[in-house]
């Protein structure tokens, strides 16, 4: 199928996935992080056109150039062996999150929850515990949505 990338085994095939998705995870991770393709390049010692074009969806990664990729986007690089017809469903980053991470305010309140902390690795887990709330609605969130979810954030770990 075009654009699935396959690993053949003489046992068969090991998992396929899709470069699509893996090119969204990157964008979505990298400008969540307020990067640019070129800083990224520049940390994990690859070069720009390599990444826009695995970003756009197109090339055949190395499990070393994500790896690189995901340490210079300060996350980690998990990868799952699954039996047979088991599937893990990819937890997708809504656009509106995504729109919403670039915001002063989601800025500073990743950035004292963080304190002392791996700002960006506290920013990510923010991130995905966003989308995680986002996976339980049945319409699209707003802005104003994602608000409310980053004041229950600020609500919840807040001490005393």
């Amino acid at each position: 199928m075009p654009g699935d990338y396959f690993t053949e085994t003489v046992c068969g095939k090991i998992c396929p996935v899709e470069i699509e998705e893996l090119g969204n995870r990157l964008r979505n991770r990298r400008t969540a992080a307020g990067r640019t393709i070129a800083s990224v390049a520049a940390d994990a010692g690859l070069s720009v056109p390599y990444i826009a074009n695995l970003e756009n969806g197109r090339g055949n990664p190395t499990l070393s150039a994500v790896n690189s990729l995901a340490a210079a986007l300060g996350v980690h690089l998990v990868v799952e062996l699954a039996a047979g017809d088991e599937s893990v469903a990819p937890l997708s980053m809504p656009d509106s999150l995504v729109q919403f991470a670039r915001s002063p305010r989601f800025a500073t309140e990743a950035a004292r929850l963080a304190g002392t902390g791996a700002p960006i690795m506290v920013r990510e887990r923010l991130l995905h515990a966003m989308a995680g709330m986002a996976s339980l609605s049945r319409r699209q969130l707003t802005e104003l949505d994602w608000h409310r979810i980053l004041d229950t954030v600020v609500l919840i770990t807040r001490s005393g």
